[in-house]
């Protein structure tokens, strides 16, 4: 790789000697880790309850013989 690339992608690597810095960085991935995990959960809810709607739909349009 040409040096300025490995200067520019050296910009971004940082490890601090203190490791009381890691703390906060832990603290919010833990957060968003977490409402991802209830964003899923709500989303698959959520999804569960429109097939049951749309299967419930399906029946009645079956009954009344608008679909095969």
């Amino acid at each position: 790789m040409p040096q300025s690339v490995l200067f520019i992608m050296g910009l971004f690597l940082y490890f601090p000697e203190d490791k009381r810095e890691y703390i906060p960085a832990g603290l919010t991935m833990a957060i968003f880790f977490i409402f991802a995990i209830l964003a899923m959960r709500f989303i698959i809810l959520y999804n569960r309850k429109e097939v049951q709607k749309a299967k419930e739909l399906e029946e009645q349009l079956r009954k009344k013989k608008i679909i095969d």
